[in-house]
């Protein structure tokens, strides 16, 4: 028998280790497949084996056919597994003589939702997270954004930044005076050119106007009940509207909510039909505050503030504060210490603007009644002179403001 069947079968089916991940409560069939050649007695039994112990043999099915020659024979061995319970899963194995070939079932996790659920929930938190800060911070990011790398306007021949026009009435100028004004000057260095008169008197602009505007970047209006009562607002606010529109880039209008939904001067939908030429504010109660939205909108609608570095004055007036010594007599400035900067031209330099004492005299002694007199008419009519030894060296070259040094005397 040992001659017979001394090739050894061959498992073509399956090559390697086969791992399987089914459900509870699913069924397989296992199909374990060799060949061999043989002839005569000489056919193999196939035995299957579970986690190392063996099965019977009513648990599989054997089938035997002839390969493409006579002596090559072919067995299938199928083993049907029902996966009703967890001892079910594990390692099964198909022998046929030396020759071996196994199956690996897991369990696999049921298919959820939960994982799909997670994943979308955190998705929208983020997103509205995301909206949160966008709603929070827009403003304050397009400030930032603004004032680092936005356009400049300088040397453009302006004197102020904003021209604001506001109603001749107790409110309106209470908000204009002592929150507009302030707030846009004091705290962001703006510089506002105030009018309470009518801009627009025949809707035509006047000549004043059309200069006083011009010399402003911007032009704010503080819209009103009362400023909407005037005979041009009623009678033609949107010729007035162009007219300003060619005035001013973007015109600012300020309205207060109070009055906002009350009105129904036609002034109101027309500047909400063209927001993308103007700007319109709405003040609320909540506005009063200096890091209101209010003010980062309106910053944002005004030109871009520049901050000069404080620049280096003429040296020779710098310890005086820009003052000229010329017109000092008695000024501890000029008492000033030697500059010990290894730098300088000097090395040690004295007193900027005072040159040496002049000798002194030694004079004959006076007669003793003579003395106290003497010393008398000094005191009243000594007249303390200012030391000029050193201005022939100073440069006035960059100085814009000119002294006459004209004493009654020389007159």
């Amino acid at each position: 028998m040992a001659d017979l069947c001394s090739v050894l079968p061959e498992i073509i089916f399956p090559a390697v280790n086969e791992t399987l991940e089914l459900a509870l409560g699913s069924r397989v069939a296992l199909n374990c497949t060799a060949r061999w050649a043989a002839g005569g007695q000489c056919e193999p039994a196939p035995a299957w084996a579970k986690d190392g112990r063996w099965l019977g043999s009513e648990s599989s099915q054997e089938t035997v056919w002839s390969g493409h020659n006579a002596s090559e024979r072919l067995l299938g061995s199928l083993l049907q597994v029902n996966l009703s319970r967890e001892a079910d899963f594990g390692v099964y194995a198909c022998w046929l003589g030396n020759a071996t070939a196994t199956f690996t079932l897991r369990r696999a996790e049921a298919a959820g939702h939960v994982g799909a659920v997670l994943a979308a929930l955190a998705v929208l938190g983020l997103l509205a997270l995301l909206a949160a800060l966008y709603v929070k911070c827009r403003l304050s990011a397009l400030l930032w954004y603004r004032n680092r790398y936005g356009e400049l306007e300088v040397n453009d021949g302006k004197l102020y930044d904003a021209y604001v026009s506001h109603a001749n009435a107790p409110d309106d100028k209470k908000f204009v005076h002592f929150i507009v004004k302030p707030q846009l000057e004091n705290r962001h260095g703006y510089k506002l050119f105030l009018d309470d008169k009518t801009i627009l008197p025949n809707s035509e602009p006047s000549a004043d106007l059309i200069m006083n505007v011009s010399r402003c970047r911007r032009l704010i209006v503080v819209l009103s009940v009362a400023y909407l009562e005037q005979d041009w607002c009623n009678s033609s606010f949107r010729e007035g509207l162009w007219r300003l529109l060619e005035l001013s880039k973007r015109p600012i209008f300020i309205v207060f909510e109070s009055q906002y939904r009350d009105i129904a001067h036609p002034a109101i939908s027309l500047l909400k039909q063209h927001r993308n030429a103007v700007t319109l504010l709405v003040w609320r109660a909540s506005s009063m505050t200096p890091s209101s939205d209010f003010w980062k909108e309106l910053c944002l609608a005004l030109p871009r503030k520049v901050t000069f570095r404080a620049t280096v004055g003429d040296p020779q007036t710098q310890l005086q504060e820009d003052k000229d010594p010329m017109l000092i007599l008695h000024s501890s400035y000029l008492e000033t210490r030697g500059d010990p900067h290894p730098d300088g031209d000097l090395g040690l330099r004295g007193c900027l603007f005072r040159g040496l004492p002049p000798p002194r005299v030694r004079e004959a002694p006076a007669a003793p009644g003579a003395g106290s007199l003497e010393d008398a008419q000094l005191r009243d009519g000594q007249r303390q002179e200012i030391d000029v030894s050193d201005l022939g060296s100073r440069n006035y070259g960059a100085r814009t403001d000119f002294y006459c040094l004209v004493t009654e005397d020389d007159i």
